[in-house]
Protein backbone atom coordinates (compact mmCIF):
# COMPACT_ATOMS: atom_id res chain seq x y z
CA UNK A 1 0.00 0.00 0.00
CA UNK A 2 1.65 3.00 -1.43
CA UNK A 3 2.00 5.94 1.26
CA UNK A 4 1.17 9.72 0.98
CA UNK A 5 2.34 12.97 2.30
CA UNK A 6 1.85 16.37 1.68
CA UNK A 7 4.42 18.70 0.03
CA UNK A 8 3.03 21.57 0.85
CA UNK A 9 0.82 23.49 3.75
CA UNK A 10 -3.03 23.13 2.42
CA UNK A 11 -5.25 26.17 1.74
CA UNK A 12 -7.76 27.48 3.70
CA UNK A 13 -10.53 27.33 0.98
CA UNK A 14 -13.20 25.72 -1.23
CA UNK A 15 -11.67 26.78 -4.53
CA UNK A 16 -8.04 27.60 -4.53
CA UNK A 17 -6.81 29.50 -7.25
CA UNK A 18 -3.53 30.05 -8.46
CA UNK A 19 -2.03 33.40 -8.20
CA UNK A 20 -1.50 34.17 -11.64
CA UNK A 21 -5.14 33.65 -12.52
CA UNK A 22 -5.48 36.87 -10.04
CA UNK A 23 -4.76 39.65 -12.57
CA UNK A 24 -6.72 38.13 -15.21
CA UNK A 25 -10.34 37.14 -13.13
CA UNK A 26 -10.57 40.67 -11.53
CA UNK A 27 -10.19 42.17 -14.74
CA UNK A 28 -12.60 39.93 -16.57
CA UNK A 29 -14.91 40.04 -13.66
CA UNK A 30 -14.50 44.14 -14.15
CA UNK A 31 -15.40 44.00 -17.61
CA UNK A 32 -18.52 41.53 -16.51
CA UNK A 33 -19.78 44.49 -14.18
CA UNK A 34 -19.02 47.16 -16.44
CA UNK A 35 -21.30 45.80 -19.06
CA UNK A 36 -24.35 44.63 -16.51
CA UNK A 37 -24.15 48.34 -14.86
CA UNK A 38 -24.71 49.42 -18.72
CA UNK A 39 -27.43 47.20 -18.97
CA UNK A 40 -26.08 45.16 -21.91
CA UNK A 41 -26.97 41.77 -21.21
CA UNK A 42 -25.95 40.81 -24.95
CA UNK A 43 -22.62 41.33 -23.78
CA UNK A 44 -22.36 41.02 -19.49
CA UNK A 45 -23.89 37.16 -20.20
CA UNK A 46 -20.58 36.12 -22.40
CA UNK A 47 -18.37 37.89 -20.20
CA UNK A 48 -19.51 36.27 -17.13
CA UNK A 49 -19.38 32.88 -18.45
CA UNK A 50 -15.70 33.93 -19.76
CA UNK A 51 -14.93 34.81 -16.03
CA UNK A 52 -16.51 31.69 -14.41
CA UNK A 53 -13.61 29.94 -17.01
CA UNK A 54 -10.88 31.68 -16.49
CA UNK A 55 -12.13 30.83 -12.57
CA UNK A 56 -12.37 27.24 -13.45
CA UNK A 57 -8.68 27.24 -15.65
CA UNK A 58 -6.88 28.93 -12.82
CA UNK A 59 -8.00 26.24 -10.04
CA UNK A 60 -5.01 25.01 -8.10
CA UNK A 61 -6.38 22.39 -6.08
CA UNK A 62 -4.17 20.64 -3.04
CA UNK A 63 -2.44 17.40 -3.57
CA UNK A 64 -0.99 14.40 -1.95
CA UNK A 65 1.97 12.69 -3.23
CA UNK A 66 3.31 9.05 -2.91
CA UNK A 67 5.93 8.42 -0.57
CA UNK A 68 8.29 6.19 -1.88
CA UNK A 69 11.98 5.82 -2.47
CA UNK A 70 12.89 7.07 -6.13
CA UNK A 71 9.07 7.49 -7.24
CA UNK A 72 8.99 10.33 -9.86
CA UNK A 73 5.44 11.33 -10.29
CA UNK A 74 3.56 13.98 -12.98
CA UNK A 75 4.71 17.54 -13.50
CA UNK A 76 0.92 17.82 -14.93
CA UNK A 77 -2.67 16.97 -15.47
CA UNK A 78 -3.25 15.84 -18.64
CA UNK A 79 -3.00 13.09 -21.14
CA UNK A 80 0.55 10.87 -22.12
CA UNK A 81 0.92 10.98 -25.24
CA UNK A 82 4.22 9.59 -25.66
CA UNK A 83 6.87 7.31 -24.05
CA UNK A 84 10.14 7.03 -25.88
CA UNK A 85 13.76 5.86 -25.74
CA UNK A 86 15.74 9.14 -27.12
CA UNK A 87 19.32 9.44 -27.42
CA UNK A 88 19.60 12.49 -25.56
CA UNK A 89 17.69 15.43 -23.65
CA UNK A 90 17.62 19.20 -23.27
CA UNK A 91 20.88 19.47 -20.88
CA UNK A 92 21.27 15.96 -20.75
CA UNK A 93 23.96 14.53 -23.72
CA UNK A 94 23.18 10.80 -22.31
CA UNK A 95 20.02 8.54 -23.41
CA UNK A 96 16.78 9.40 -21.64
CA UNK A 97 13.38 8.22 -21.64
CA UNK A 98 10.93 10.71 -22.33
CA UNK A 99 7.46 10.99 -21.22
CA UNK A 100 5.14 13.33 -22.97
CA UNK A 101 1.89 14.89 -21.04
CA UNK A 102 -0.24 16.66 -23.02
CA UNK A 103 -2.43 19.52 -21.39
CA UNK A 104 -6.20 20.74 -22.90
CA UNK A 105 -7.74 24.12 -21.51
CA UNK A 106 -9.62 21.93 -19.36
CA UNK A 107 -7.06 20.66 -17.07
CA UNK A 108 -5.59 22.05 -13.87
CA UNK A 109 -2.22 23.84 -15.43
CA UNK A 110 -0.76 24.59 -12.32
CA UNK A 111 2.78 22.41 -12.52
CA UNK A 112 4.56 19.87 -10.01
CA UNK A 113 7.94 18.59 -9.32
CA UNK A 114 8.12 15.22 -10.30
CA UNK A 115 11.34 14.20 -7.46
CA UNK A 116 12.94 16.23 -5.18
CA UNK A 117 16.47 17.50 -5.71
CA UNK A 118 18.54 20.12 -6.69
CA UNK A 119 18.04 22.59 -9.61
CA UNK A 120 21.23 22.79 -11.14
CA UNK A 121 20.25 24.35 -14.74
CA UNK A 122 16.91 26.47 -16.28
CA UNK A 123 17.18 27.79 -19.45
CA UNK A 124 14.51 29.46 -21.70
CA UNK A 125 14.10 29.01 -25.22
CA UNK A 126 11.69 31.45 -27.37
CA UNK A 127 9.85 29.73 -30.17
CA UNK A 128 6.61 29.28 -31.98
CA UNK A 129 3.15 28.02 -31.27
CA UNK A 130 2.06 24.55 -32.68
CA UNK A 131 -0.44 22.60 -31.19
CA UNK A 132 1.64 21.45 -28.32
CA UNK A 133 0.69 17.58 -29.08
CA UNK A 134 2.56 17.68 -32.48
CA UNK A 135 6.45 16.08 -32.10
CA UNK A 136 7.64 19.28 -33.53
CA UNK A 137 6.54 21.51 -30.67
CA UNK A 138 9.55 19.89 -28.25
CA UNK A 139 12.24 21.31 -30.11
CA UNK A 140 10.56 24.60 -32.27
CA UNK A 141 7.65 26.04 -29.33
CA UNK A 142 8.35 28.10 -27.06
CA UNK A 143 9.69 26.24 -23.69
CA UNK A 144 11.44 26.28 -20.58
CA UNK A 145 14.09 23.37 -19.68
CA UNK A 146 14.92 22.52 -16.08
CA UNK A 147 17.50 19.97 -15.12
CA UNK A 148 17.25 18.69 -11.67
CA UNK A 149 19.92 16.69 -9.57
CA UNK A 150 18.41 14.04 -7.12
CA UNK A 151 20.32 13.54 -3.77
CA UNK A 152 21.13 9.62 -5.02
CA UNK A 153 23.33 11.37 -8.34
CA UNK A 154 20.82 11.46 -10.76
CA UNK A 155 19.58 13.89 -13.13
CA UNK A 156 17.15 14.27 -14.87
CA UNK A 157 15.14 17.31 -16.62
CA UNK A 158 11.30 18.43 -17.28
CA UNK A 159 10.38 20.97 -19.95
CA UNK A 160 7.28 23.21 -19.87
CA UNK A 161 6.17 23.95 -23.46
CA UNK A 162 3.90 26.82 -24.53
CA UNK A 163 0.95 25.29 -27.38
CA UNK A 164 -0.99 26.87 -29.60
CA UNK A 165 -3.08 28.76 -27.31
CA UNK A 166 -0.42 29.32 -24.54
CA UNK A 167 1.46 32.32 -24.62
CA UNK A 168 2.79 32.72 -21.17
CA UNK A 169 5.02 30.50 -19.18
CA UNK A 170 5.24 30.92 -15.55
CA UNK A 171 8.37 28.94 -13.57
CA UNK A 172 9.21 30.44 -10.17
CA UNK A 173 12.75 27.97 -9.78
CA UNK A 174 16.24 29.54 -9.48
CA UNK A 175 19.40 27.33 -10.11
CA UNK A 176 20.25 25.92 -6.63
CA UNK A 177 16.58 26.04 -5.22
CA UNK A 178 16.24 22.05 -3.10
CA UNK A 179 12.68 20.96 -4.34
CA UNK A 180 10.31 18.72 -3.12
CA UNK A 181 8.34 15.91 -4.84
CA UNK A 182 5.12 17.18 -5.86
CA UNK A 183 5.47 21.20 -4.74
CA UNK A 184 4.13 23.61 -7.09
CA UNK A 185 6.68 25.36 -9.41
CA UNK A 186 4.44 27.25 -11.97
CA UNK A 187 2.12 26.81 -14.91
CA UNK A 188 1.14 27.42 -18.46
CA UNK A 189 -1.63 28.93 -19.72
CA UNK A 190 -4.34 28.05 -21.58
CA UNK A 191 -3.20 24.44 -23.29
CA UNK A 192 0.47 23.05 -23.29
CA UNK A 193 2.77 19.91 -22.94
CA UNK A 194 5.31 18.96 -20.46
CA UNK A 195 8.41 16.55 -21.45
CA UNK A 196 10.05 14.83 -18.41
CA UNK A 197 13.22 13.19 -19.44
CA UNK A 198 14.42 10.28 -17.02
CA UNK A 199 17.99 8.58 -17.07
CA UNK A 200 18.58 5.29 -17.80
CA UNK A 201 17.49 2.65 -15.68
CA UNK A 202 14.24 4.00 -15.22
CA UNK A 203 11.16 1.78 -14.81
CA UNK A 204 8.21 3.14 -16.51
CA UNK A 205 4.13 2.41 -15.45
CA UNK A 206 2.53 4.62 -17.44
CA UNK A 207 1.92 4.45 -21.45
CA UNK A 208 0.58 6.21 -24.25
CA UNK A 209 -3.16 7.34 -23.72
CA UNK A 210 -2.75 7.23 -19.71
CA UNK A 211 -4.71 9.87 -17.64
CA UNK A 212 -2.18 11.75 -15.22
CA UNK A 213 -2.47 14.32 -12.37
CA UNK A 214 0.67 16.38 -11.54
CA UNK A 215 1.90 15.41 -8.17
CA UNK A 216 -0.18 12.37 -7.69
CA UNK A 217 0.39 10.03 -10.76
CA UNK A 218 3.28 7.97 -10.63
CA UNK A 219 5.15 7.73 -14.05
CA UNK A 220 7.64 5.33 -12.28
CA UNK A 221 10.76 4.91 -10.23
CA UNK A 222 14.31 5.77 -10.92
CA UNK A 223 17.09 3.06 -10.73
CA UNK A 224 18.64 1.53 -7.17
Amino acid sequence: MTDYQLPETTRDTAFPIARAGYAIIFGAAFVTFVFALLGLTALSIPALIATLFICFFFRDPDRVVPRGKGMVVSPADGKVIAVDQVDKAPCMDTPCTKISIFMTIFNVHVNRIPHEGTVKHIVYHPGKFFSANLDKASAENEHNVMLIETDSGYQYVFVQIAGLVARRIICTLQPGDTVRRGGRFGMICFGSRLDVYLPTGFTTVVGVGDKVNAGSTVLGTLPG
